[in-house]
């Protein structure tokens, strides 16, 4: 269904040949996994490109396309390949978004045009946006992993441990817990560090009273989950935590309440940046609300004040409003949902306690 559906787009857009470079792209149509292919697609043949490391895993993962030993010279083997493919005099495909400028010359210069280079972007990653049942079976397997993993750190977390330590425990259970890997480095920020959206881990101590953010995720069958809580260790230092805390979970409460397949990205982030404006904290939000996910952590489309164009059903979203205020911290609560007709449905279940006594 996947090269059927991208057939078709081939043929909207009067494309003959498609080149797929992009890693996630090509996992997405063919199951490959290793670091280095080209994956031909014509109307009729599909081929995976690639060198002597994968031969066999190729044979493996793809069983419906026929494999191109090229070795590690895919450029001076194309012409010929894609003579062979009936696509010369043809318009063929590549992606612009990931094809460096360098490869992208020595294509040119291999093909001595014979055919023509068809720029495009997004053309794969715009059928990745609706998710199928396998990939929402992944992604939940994922999710789950990464909700037991906040259950575990909400029983392991003291103050006098580190930024670092904690980022490590983290890692360690979602590894043993059947991630096969990170989704990306988790945040671990405390105090003022929490100011920071997107703080690395550090040497610094956590304190009781404070502000502590943990942004995290795991990889399962390919496929990323990602999760925010705040926390307190014991009660806060100030009032300002609670107010701050309370209107990000009124924000993200506001979005998940009005968002549904067909609103725009930037509609359902207004949802969210209203309530925060409204009380008084709209100059410390300067992030969008929230990204797709799938193969890739980040994907299109996004809920942003940047995004005008819709959210369709099937699409799988995080909802992750904050508040940063420097010098002080900042608190970010994020879940992940798939977007329906109706409203959406939330994937994650970890709890969303603002205190840890």
């Amino acid at each position: 269904m996947r090269l059927q559906n991208l057939r078709q787009k081939m043929a909207n857009e009067n494309i003959d040949g498609l080149l797929v470079t992009q890693p996630e792209n090509r996992r997405y149509l063919s199951g490959f996994t290793g670091s280095n292919a080209v994956l031909i697609i014509s109307m009729e043949r599909q081929a995976v490109a690639t060198d002597s490391r994968y031969y066999q895993q190729v044979k493996q993962q793809c069983p419906d396309w026929e494999l191109l030993q090229v070795g590690y010279d895919f450029a001076g083997n194309m012409l010929d390949v894609l003579r062979e493919f009936g696509l010369t005099g043809k318009a063929v495909g590549f992606e612009a978004n990931d094809l460096t400028v360098s490869t992208l010359l020595r294509w040119e210069y291999a093909l001595q045009g014979r055919l023509k280079l068809i720029h495009t972007e997004a053309f794969v990653e715009e059928l990745r946006i609706k998710k199928d049942a396998a990939e929402l079976a992944s992604l939940k397997k994922a999710i789950a992993v990464a909700d037991a993993a906040w259950d575990h750190m909400a029983g392991w977390l003291k103050p006098g441990q580190t930024e670092i330590e904690a980022a490590w425990e983290l890692e360690v259970f979602m590894r043993t817990h059947g991630a096969s890997a990170l989704s990306f480095e988790s945040i671990v920020a405390s105090g003022p560090n929490a100011a920071k959206p997107h703080g690395r881990p550090s040497e610094r101590v956590i304190r009781a009273g404070e502000p502590l953010t943990l942004d995290f995720g795991c990889v399962v069958e390919g496929y990323c989950s990602d999760i925010t809580r705040t926390v307190c260790l014991g009660q806060p230092a100030d009032d300002q935590y609670m107010r701050v805390w309370n209107t990000v979970l009124q924000a993200q409460q506001a979005a998940l309440d009005g968002a549904a397949a067909g609103k725009s990205g930037a509609e359902v982030d207004k949802l969210a940046r209203d309530v925060i404006i409204a009380a008084g904290y709209g100059d410390y939000f300067g992030h969008g609300l929230g990204h797709s996910l799938g193969l890739a952590v980040h994907e299109k489309p996004v809920f942003s004040f940047t995004y005008p164009g819709e959210v369709p059903a099937g699409a799988v979203m995080t909802v992750e409003p904050g508040i940063y205020i420097p010098d002080w911290g900042g608190v970010r609560l994020e879940d992940v949902v798939l977007v329906t007709d109706g409203g959406v449905e939330i994937l994650t279940t970890a709890a969303k306690p603002a205190i840890l006594d």
